[in-house]
């Protein structure tokens, strides 16, 4: 009894209205990585949202999804990004990491948050609330892949001139100017026709392809986007990996500060609210 009247005290002395009842959250999964030839990896699933209901003195779990390593070769796919979570009490919210880039002998890309790009085959599918289908490939005797797909937009298909670029990520918060989860570029070969542009990573964090004309190698998904890795070209210009995942929680700063977390979140208070973020495996009690 003594110990929650001082802590009711000390509430009001800070000007605290206690635990808060809902917050806002984001939660990122990792991006796929790029196809070994030449399919953009998906985007991780983006989920957002606002007023979820938390209870105080609940632990709840924050796992942060890894990127999807690049196709090892140029007859592999890349693989799939992993899981990012919120997790506790009534609480649980998920994201499907992304998809993986499809190969130049893949019959289907990989699907996930959003879906990988194709290498010759078909584009991988994205999860209605969390990202979009990658984009399809020119279906040529040569490669010019699809761009994964990215949270706001399915990812470009590539023909004889362009290989398609990565979906684009969206903006959160809202007006923030900062984006997650863009899908990775297709790449391209050039064989048999002219050189054709490389797919460049959808904003939000996705890399670029590769191009065998220039050697132009391809580049990994930001870290901590969900960014979708870079496709590959040949052996010798090898896919990227996907970005890791983010979990954001915030709400508004007239409330307490959390009694614990784990997992080193970098936590600030700006404009009108306390925010959460952990690029690592975490938990938060309110």
């Amino acid at each position: 009894m003594a110990g929650n009247l001082t802590a009711m005290i000390a509430a009001i002395f800070s000007g605290s209205a206690g635990a808060p009842p809902s917050v806002e959250y984001l939660v990122v999964a990792g991006g796929g990585g790029g196809g070994g030839y030449a399919g953009g990896g998906g985007a991780g699933g983006f989920r957002s949202g606002t007023n979820q209901a938390v209870s105080a003195g609940v632990s709840y779990t924050v796992t942060v999804g890894s990127g999807g390593a690049g196709g090892a070769t140029s007859s592999t796919d890349g693989t799939q990004g992993g899981t990012s979570s919120f997790i506790g009490g009534a609480v649980s919210i998920s994201s499907t990491g992304g998809g993986g880039g499809g190969n130049f002998n893949q019959v289907q890309a990989g699907s996930g948050g959003s879906g990988g790009g194709a290498g010759r085959g078909t584009a991988g599918t994205g999860i209605s609330g969390q990202g979009n289908n990658g984009g399809g490939s020119a279906g040529l005797a040569y490669t010019v892949g699809g761009g994964g797909g990215g949270a706001n937009a399915v990812g470009g298909t590539g023909n004889n001139t362009n290989a398609g670029n990565g979906g684009a990520g969206k903006e959160w918060p809202t007006g923030s100017g900062t984006y997650y989860a863009g899908g990775g570029g297709g790449g391209t070969d050039n064989y048999n026709s002219g050189p054709a542009t490389r797919g460049t990573g959808g904003i939000g964090g996705g890399g670029n392809g590769a191009r065998v004309t220039g050697s132009l190698a391809s580049t990994a998904g930001t870290a901590n986007t969900g960014g979708g890795g870079g496709a590959g070209i040949q052996t010798s210009l090898a896919s990227s990996a996907g970005g890791s995942g983010v979990v954001f929680i915030r709400y508004a700063d007239s409330y307490a500060a959390a009694t614990s977390t784990t997992g080193s979140p970098t936590i600030t208070v700006s404009g009108g609210y306390r925010i959460y973020k952990w690029t690592g495996n975490g938990s938060i009690t309110f």
